[in-house]
């Protein structure tokens, strides 16, 4: 086993052969102990084991701690979670740079921390574990909800009693401009959307970028609200077809490069939503995928996707089928909100407890 940086937990590898390992000892894990990585603990790769955690080995890297009996190691748990461990830990780390930087054990050991006493410790685990317990229940809430909002779409999006369209006729194809060093500089600079401003279903705009578009560029390249862009290629296959709708999020002009295919509902033929949850529907079922060519890099191309087949219902049956699946989207989202609200007002809560301006 390992460990996962920033209080992750463990990080489970598959059994191996004492044979298959060039280590002369392990150590064996335990449950309910301190664990950290000497290498990565000031990427603040430290966890208390499981209680029901099987008999384990890691390498001597891993070193382990039981607990004083004034120790609660549910609190220490929760600990190994919080900011101020990882600055302690990045602050106890000795080397030169990158993988030579360690902790060694008794630097760990001379770490000084506010520690409460044990009940308090005990009352800070109750607290703060009724709020991970509500955090899981929205998270599984979400994760539920989510598929099923997955499969809907599909079901709607491949109703084999509409008839088939090549894709050419349902969607207007674009793909962007390459970025070359004289674009870099110009009398009409534009932000631009690339592959790492689209996600799952939503767009990252923390970090446009631009470059110079000239004004009939403008005109073919700038994005209109309802466009759908999807990610035209990666070495990841996670990130290959990644869709999202643009809605006017920045003031235009805003155009595209060409590591993005853009798709915009064709008028009187399809509307901008239908567009958007067809392309999220071909992202999920790996549809996007499965016409990509290359070999470490996959690339969709607008001739693949233009011959892809699309189930073009009418005009009022694809305003049916929005409402519904973006109804569905709605609730995702604000389900998700709300964890990640709670999530904030756990690490509040938990910063209080530990510096005593919140008493129990």
């Amino acid at each position: 086993m390992g460990v996962l940086n920033r209080g992750r937990g463990l990080l489970y590898r598959d059994p191996v052969a004492g044979s298959a390992t060039s280590y002369k000892k392990l150590n064996r894990i335990g449950s309910g102990v301190l664990v950290y990585s000497r290498l990565k603990a000031f990427e603040g790769a430290i966890t208390v084991t499981p209680d029901d955690l099987p008999e384990s080995f890691a390498s001597q890297e891993f070193p382990t701690f039981a607990f004083a009996p004034g120790a609660d190691p549910d609190f220490f748990r929760i600990l190994t979670t919080t900011q101020r461990m990882w600055d302690a830990l990045q602050g106890a780390s000795k080397g030169m740079g990158g993988r030579r930087e360690r902790v060694k054990p008794a630097d760990f050991l001379d770490i000084v921390m506010d520690i409460p006493p044990l009940p308090v410790q005990e009352r800070i685990v109750e607290v703060i574990g009724s709020v991970d317990d509500q955090i899981t229940a929205l998270d599984a809430e979400a994760e539920a909800l989510a598929a099923v909002l997955r499969r809907r779409r599909a079901d709607l999006i491949t109703d084999d009693s509409v008839e088939a369209a090549r894709a050419e006729h349902a969607f207007d194809f674009s793909t962007g401009v390459r970025r070359t060093p004289d674009r870099t500089t110009g009398s009409y600079m534009t932000p631009y959307l690339r592959s790492a401003n689209v996600g799952y279903g939503m767009l990252d705009l923390s970090d446009v970028l631009e470059m110079n578009y000239d004004p009939a560029e403008r005109k073919k390249f700038g994005l209109q609200y309802g466009d759908v862009v999807v990610s035209e290629g990666s070495a990841s296959a996670n990130a290959v077809g990644m869709p999202a709708m643009w809605r006017d999020e920045l003031p235009g002009p805003v155009c595209t490069q060409m590591t993005l295919l853009r798709l915009r509902a064709l008028e009187g033929i399809c509307i901008p939503e239908f567009v958007f949850h067809w392309c999220m529907w071909a992202y999920e079922s790996r549809a996007f995928l499965d016409i990509a060519g290359g070999t470490n890099i996959k690339h969709i191309s607008a001739k693949r996707a233009k011959g892809m087949a699309v189930r073009l219902p009418s005009l009022a049956r694809q305003r049916e089928m929005a409402v519904e699946l973006d109804a569905m989207t709605s609730a995702l989202e604000a389900i998700r909100a709300e964890a990640a609200r709670l999530r904030k007002v756990r690490a509040r809560l938990l910063s209080g407890l530990l510096d005593r301006t919140i008493e129990i």
